[in-house]
């Protein structure tokens, strides 16, 4: 993809190819909705529009901005391969809510209950910690800690989500429906990472972007980050 910088006049233009932001999926899997933020196809691939990518950022990141400033929790979800890691030390790093693992459904609708299961594991591992559970036998200890196990994935990036989140921030909506349909069912506005294959009228804040590649999704976050940190964070 060939680009006169010098006409651009935006030095992240060169990043966001570099880093593969403008990358979608093939023509044949592009969502009637997304064809109008399309630059051009090569090799079968869609290209999204830079400037489509930008203006959508920049909305998004003046929501961001003007939602943390005043204290809201914004709850980051991304479950697919190239965005775990990256989504986990983000929101580790701003002690965001985080979900890596399988969505599990009724955490937003049903938080209460969600909300109850975290405090039994976080109640479980405490005793463990301190040496309570010492008095079961190791058949009864083996199967604790298979069940610490299994709810620690489930649970460790809720450990902060002491309440419903003001916003839920997405890596791929594609994979990520029942998230999005719990949002809108308990009015929380969506922002979303997305590529070509997905209906960006779905949620309230669509950014356009490869959501499949490493370095495009570390871009976008690092596009964001000033947004996302609340003030009494920032150096």
């Amino acid at each position: 993809m060939e680009i006169d910088f010098d006409t651009t006049q935006n030095a992240h233009f060169k990043e966001m190819i570099e880093a593969g932001v403008v990358y979608g999926h093939k023509k044949s899997k592009t969502h009637p909705k997304m064809k109008s933020h399309i630059f051009s196809t090569r090799n079968s691939i869609e290209l999204i529009d830079l400037k489509t990518i930008i203006t959508a950022l920049d909305k998004a990141k003046d929501f961001l901005k003007e939602k943390t400033a005043k204290g809201a929790v914004v709850f980051m979800v991304a479950t697919q391969p190239a965005a775990q890691k990256i989504v986990e030390d983000f929101a580790k790093k701003h002690n965001f809510p985080y979900m890596t693992e399988r969505w599990l459904g009724g955490i937003l609708t049903n938080f209460k209950v969600i909300n109850q299961r975290m405090n039994y594991y976080l109640g479980l591992k405490n005793k463990k910690e301190q040496g309570e559970l010492d008095k079961y036998t190791k058949k009864e200890r083996v199967k604790i800690d298979k069940e610490l196990a299994k709810m620690g994935k489930a649970f460790s990036g809720l450990i902060t989500l002491n309440k419903l989140p003001d916003v839920l921030f997405i890596i791929d909506i594609g994979n990520h429906k029942t998230a999005v349909n719990e949002a809108k069912i308990v009015g929380i506005p969506v922002v979303a990472m997305m590529s070509t294959d997905c209906d960006p009228t779905t949620v309230e804040y669509p950014i356009p972007a490869n959501d499949h590649s490493k370095n495009s999704i570390e871009w976008i976050l690092k596009y964001l980050e000033p947004a996302l940190v609340k003030p009494a964070d920032k150096i």
